[in-house]
């Protein structure tokens, strides 16, 4: 067996879609859409796509869910202050009637034929 030079970096293993769609818990179908619309990285070996190790890590990272932060209070902010309801006495509310639209369609005597 030839020994390669020390310089040399191992070949990376590429795995199909079906095999990140296993690991994933995914479809083959996804992972491949994916890489079509350019959404997760990918190796492009003739018309199939590829992944490294390196690519599903990524593709995890891409798609992890992070909890929201829930704010601290600050002890120095200061709370607003309450202000008192306003009456609605001293606000008046105009309210204008509704008015019916006339109908689409006339009424049978309102035609204008002959019968």
């Amino acid at each position: 067996m030839p020994e390669r030079p020390q310089h040399e970096a191992p070949v990376p293993r590429l795995y199909r879609p079906e095999d990140l769609a296993h690991v994933l818990g995914c479809s083959a179908w996804w992972v491949q859409d994916r890489a079509r619309r350019r959404l997760i990285p990918f190796t492009r070996v003739g018309r199939a796509y590829r992944f490294t190790a390196e690519h599903l890590a990524e593709i995890i990272r891409l798609n992890e869910e992070r909890p929201a932060r829930i704010p601290t209070p600050d002890v120095a902010a200061q709370r607003p202050v309450p202000q008192p309801p306003v009456s609605r006495a001293a606000h008046p509310v105009q309210v204008e009637r509704l008015r019916a639209r006339s109908p689409r369609r006339l009424r049978r005597d309102q035609f204008d034929t002959a019968a």
